[in-house]
Formats: structure tokens, sequence, C-alpha cells
């Protein structure tokens, strides 16, 4: 429902800016600054992104969490669509999330909010990102005496015929 508000209260919030500011400054200088904006806006995320990736291939390189450079990452990616939509409201958003220390404490809200489980993949490693066992030991599972599984199996598959023969015979492009 929430996002339902959201959709409706943005660009009435956008609309109203945008007569507002164009009351005061005139018609041309309001799209000036739009305009403006979505190419200072456009250069910042370029930069601001570069540094989140180069922060993300380090988190890589040293095997450390890349929670907080992916989110960061999503969120520049996000401001860049913010900057590139036309508005007021949207720009100061976008223009918000472009700065770390703002990022930071959006990261921090929502780490709050969200509960993620750890997961393992294979034999004795845990590689749960954000979980309870960050900083333990990790897991070994428990398992039977051997991981071998004994079946047997029958082929059932039908027998196999050329398909270029007909029921009177070849048909005398093909060599058998």
């Amino acid at each position: 429902m929430w996002l339902f508000a959201l959709f409706i209260a943005v660009p009435l919030i956008e609309i109203g800016l945008f007569i507002q500011v164009g009351g005061v400054i005139g018609l041309w200088p309001t799209l000036l600054v739009v305009i403006l904006t979505a190419v200072i806006g456009t250069q910042l995320m370029r930069a601001q992104g570069a540094h989140a990736m180069s922060q993300l291939r380090n988190s890589f390189g040293q095997m450390q969490d890349p929670t907080e450079p992916l989110a960061h990452g999503a969120m520049i990616l996000f401001s860049g669509a913010l900057l590139l939509t036309p508005g007021f409201f949207t720009d100061a958003v976008g223009f918000a999330l472009l700065i770390p220390a703002f990022r930071t404490m959006v990261f921090n809200y929502l780490r709050s909010r969200v509960k993620v489980q750890s997961f393992s993949m294979g034999q004795g490693t845990d590689h749960g990102m954000h979980g309870q066992n960050m900083g333990r030991a990790p897991r070994h599972p428990q398992h039977g005496q051997d991981d071998v599984i004994d079946g047997d199996f029958t082929d059932v598959s039908p027998d196999k015929r050329p398909t270029h023969e007909v029921e009177k015979g070849p048909s005398g492009w093909t060599k058998h």
C-alpha cells in the first residue's frame, strides 16, 4: 500500500515544485535547471559508480563481505535513475544518494530492518554473508558413513532405426 501512495505522492510533489519554481524563476530557467541537474548528476554518478566498483573488486579480492559495496552500487544506480527523471524532488533524493555518508546511513537503516539467514555451500565451509555464523568457526555437516548412493539401472530406450528407411527399403540416396 505504501508503494501505491509513493506513486501518487511523488508526481504530485514534482508538479507542485514545478509550479512554485516556475512561478519564481520562469519557464526557461526552470527547464534549464532540470537539464543541468541531469547532466551534473550523470557525471557525479559515473564517478561514484567507478569508486563503488573499485570497492567491490577490493572486497572480492580480499575475500570480504561484498554486501555494503553492492548496496552502495545499487543506491548509486538508483540515484542515476532519479537524477535523469525530470523533477526537483527526485533530483534532491538522487543527489542525496550520491553522498557516501548518506548512503551509509541508508545502508545501516536497511541492514537493521532486514533479517538475513546464512547459507552454506559445499562441505565444511560457511559462505553465509550476513548470518549468525559470521566470525565463528565453519560448521561441518554430519553425514552418514559415506556419501555414495548405490543403485542399479536398466536401459529402456527403444531400438533405433534409421529415419531415412521406410517400409519399402532404402531411398537410394544413401548407401549402406
